[in-house]
């Protein structure tokens, strides 16, 4: 009885799956060694066999990490995007079956990639858009507006504001809201994002889901800390401290105005009493 008899068929799916995912090289030439020791791959048939599994997977990888992030595909342009997808592939391979929630490692990925150290704003861009991809697969939250009602008849101490799904600050030191709608939406233009990062202008970025729309805009510091604060459990009397902390310029932090318009473009959506609320809580940028 040989090897390839007696192993399981969890135990050729890994190795399919180690030579798959292995990068070319010496790593690959192993993984290849050990798969043949089950497998005729010195076949024609198995060899081709293989090739095209491994064309496919390069083909899926890319399609995903698109999906996920076409500013980072439209600003590195398609070859280097291409060559990108296959290295984050080889790098940091799923764990799971659902392709769309591959592509987290990207933009750690990219911070750490020598050859875009002239380009360090790549990393935070991914970052804005994977908070942007997950935010569209978020669990779906119902708008409690009656629930508004609380804020004139209770204590704002212990309540909180709800929060869409998918709720995420972002804090920068370049302009990752902007890059981001420009290439978008066009808004702005492309040549305003580029001149705010010359410019060197830093924007904390606030995603979230507007019905079953994810969106990203800039948010100034006193709304950044606001909506940080509200996520870390404080309660609406903390929240508030927090905003006024992070003050730092006039016009002082207007809650009613950001109130209206957070509810209008859905990011608030609704009032309610928190159990245990934590109402001293520094937050960190």
């Amino acid at each position: 009885m040989n090897a390839r008899d007696t192993a399981t068929l969890a135990q050729q799916q890994q190795l399919l799956l180690d030579a798959l995912f292995a990068r070319p090289g010496d790593g690959r030439l192993a993984a290849d060694a050990r798969l043949t020791a089950l497998l005729d791959t010195r076949h024609a048939q198995s060899a081709r066999g293989l090739v095209a599994y491994r064309s496919n997977g390069h083909a899926m990888a890319e399609r995903a990490l698109r999906a996920a992030y076409p500013v980072i595909a439209a600003m590195l342009g398609n070859p280097s995007f291409e060559l990108l997808a296959r290295d984050l592939w080889h790098t940091h391979p799923p764990r799971g079956g659902d392709l769309a929630q591959w592509g987290d490692a990207l933009p750690g990925f990219l911070q750490a990639n020598d050859q875009l150290s002239d380009v360090p704003y790549l990393g935070e861009v991914a970052r804005a858009e994977w908070a942007l991809h997950r935010a569209g697969s978020a669990a779906d939250a119902e708008p409690d507006l009656p629930s508004f009602a609380r804020l004139a008849s209770e204590d704002p101490h212990g309540l909180t504001l709800s929060l869409s799904p998918g709720t995420t600050v972002i804090g920068s030191r370049f302009p990752v809201a902007s890059l981001v709608t420009a290439h978008l939406f066009g808004d702005p233009s492309l040549a305003e994002a580029a001149q705010r990062l010359r410019d060197g202008i830093g924007e904390p970025a606030l995603v979230w889901r507007q019905g079953l729309r994810p969106r990203i805009a800039a948010i100034d510091p006193s709304a950044a800390a606001l909506v940080q604060a509200l996520q870390a459990g404080a309660d609406l009397a903390g929240a508030l401290d927090a905003a006024c902390a992070a003050d730092t310029e006039p016009p002082a932090f207007d809650f009613s105005a950001w109130l209206t318009a957070t509810v209008t473009d859905g990011l608030v959506i609704g009032v309610q009493r928190l159990t245990d609320p934590a109402p001293h809580l520094e937050m960190t940028p």
